[in-house]
């Protein structure tokens, strides 16, 4: 398939080479095809059921601490200023 670009979108492409030498034309048009693609995905697609959701929040709560702190402590500190 071969694509016509208008001087814009040949700025922007030349642009976003210039930020990631090495790669190719085609490797950022397509990349760039997919960010649009994922932004018009519906509402829908994106939802998770609640018991999803618990389990995300579950797993990014591993292993994460206040190293002994509890958070009135953390309040009143902020209190101090």
């Amino acid at each position: 398939m071969n694509v016509i670009l208008s001087s814009h979108a040949e700025e922007l492409l030349d642009a976003a080479l210039a930020r990631r030498p090495g790669l190719a034309a085609a490797e950022v048009l397509e990349s760039a095809l997919e960010a649009l693609v994922e932004k018009d995905l519906p509402v829908s697609a994106l939802k998770m059921t609640p018991d999803e959701a618990v389990h995300d929040i579950r797993l990014l709560r591993k292993g994460l601490t206040l190293d002994g702190l509890l958070i009135r402590d953390l309040i009143n500190e902020g209190r101090k200023f």
